[in-house]
């Protein structure tokens, strides 16, 4: 996630790279952001299609989606996008390496947790003037967007969402006397299911399961327990951590009740990222926070909700991708002219939703796709009440290996809450530094 001058962790799973490259690219995207170039676009409303070849990078997890969108682009335009798939691990010191040597692509993806120290690095053009020249602006969602503005600028729109929801297998809610149509309503409830999925004995069948060695998993589906009751994981800065809250001790409190109880999956005490949601995709698990972005690749019938707190509600982590025009870039207007057409109702829902995938407008939440699935519906209106929290050292603070947010947690789970103002203090420091 976040760091002063370094990129941050994804918020799918801990990146080992991450550790490595921060020092060095501290150093590389520092020096990006003191050009004296002009990097605002102010490209025709619907940009310029004259046939040029456009580059875009994007990450692996990301590869459905963007192959989608650009080969629908290529196919209806005389501009050309040329798509770069980057591995997960290889991405951040890539673009790192790009920013250094000034070759960044004409676009690029990031996660959207990095967004905002690579927009103050200046690796971004504002492309503020076309985002306000948007007729449906309002309808953007908004966590993408306020992680890219900086100074009052905007930088970069929303390329794929992936967002944290409550799924539960419902073959497994029925075995165990649950209602298979019936969504827990508050975190008390989720554990009550997990434990009543427990208790069918089945080898090999858990009740629940997370990533409890996982930062950047932890926060992707622990937040929103925090945010459905009203609370705040941080100060509105981004540099003090509020995890000492009533709210607080029941979230974790509840977790820790249901590891002791044997209702998670084992394997989550050491779970780091690359498998956290297997056991569910392999329909051992009963129900847990899962990626909306894996509705489509679950081969099983599933419920999906937006993710309870203590006293009920439902939110949800907006996460996925945002995307933007690079530094780089000498192609701004037809640069724009893709962003602008991926953006419109045709992309969104004809190439996005079409595919079961999240619409990034809120007012295309009920299009004729997602219409025949009703758990699409959810998810898409769940998404334009979630948030995506901002912090630029997100990183250090909750993503990298032996973060003191997984410190905390570990130690609240596993063991005991007796250090959570200590390990809360911890947290704080690395934000606020």
């Amino acid at each position: 996630m976040r760091g002063i001058a370094a990129p941050r962790c994804w918020s799918g799973g801990r990146r080992a790279i991450a550790a490595v490259v921060a020092v060095g690219l501290a150093v590389v995207l520092a020096a990006c952001g003191s050009s004296d170039t002009d990097t605002t676009v102010q490209a025709p409303p619907d940009g310029v299609d004259d046939g040029s070849e456009l580059t875009l990078w994007t990450r692996a997890p990301l590869e459905k989606q963007a192959k989608l969108l650009v080969e629908a682009y290529n196919a209806s335009h005389k501009n050309q996008v040329k798509l770069t798939v980057v591995p997960n691990d290889d991405y951040v010191a890539k673009v790192g390496a790009a920013a250094g040597s000034s070759s960044l692509p004409d676009l690029f993806a990031a996660d959207i947790v990095y967004v905002p120290n690579w927009v103050k690095q200046g690796l971004f053009k504002d492309i503020s003037a076309n985002i306000n020249g948007l007729s449906f602006k309002d309808s953007i969602n908004k966590g993408h967007l306020a992680a890219g503005t900086d100074g009052g600028k905007e930088y970069v729109l929303p390329f794929v969402l992936d967002l944290s929801m409550l799924f539960w297998n419902k073959a497994l809610f029925k075995e165990a006397g649950l209602d298979p149509e019936k969504a827990p309503s508050t975190l008390a409830e989720y554990a009550a299911a997990a434990k009543a999925v427990q208790g069918l004995n089945k080898s090999g069948v858990y009740g629940t399961a997370t990533g409890l060695n996982c930062g950047g998993c932890l926060v992707f589906t622990w937040f929103p327990s925090f945010w459905a009751d009203g609370q705040d994981v941080t100060n509105a800065e981004g540099t003090a951590s509020l995890l000492t809250s009533d709210t607080a001790k029941k979230v974790f409190g509840t977790w820790q009740d249901l590891w002791k109880s044997g209702a998670v999956l084992p394997s989550s005490r050491d779970e780091a990222g690359p498998t956290w949601t297997a056991g569910f995709t392999q329909g051992k698990v009963g129900l847990m926070f899962y990626p909306a972005t894996l509705l489509s690749s679950t081969p099983f019938d599933v419920g999906v909700a937006g993710i309870p707190g203590a006293a009920g509600g439902a939110s949800t982590f907006v996460g996925g991708d945002g995307i933007g025009i690079s530094k780089d870039s000498a192609k701004s207007d037809q640069a724009w002219n893709f962003l602008n057409w991926m953006m419109t109702e045709k992309a969104q829902v004809e190439v996005l939703a079409k595919n079961n995938d999240v619409v990034s407008r809120s007012d295309l939440a009920d299009n004729l796709y997602a219409a025949k699935d009703p758990r699409l519906v959810t998810i898409n209106k769940v998404a334009a009440d979630g948030r995506t929290p901002v912090s630029l050292n997100f990183q250090q603070a909750y993503n990298a290996t032996n973060s003191p947010w997984l410190s905390l947690v570990r130690d609240c789970v596993l063991e005991s809450c007796a250090n959570l103002q200590k390990n809360n203090d911890q947290v704080s420091a690395v934000l606020g530094q």
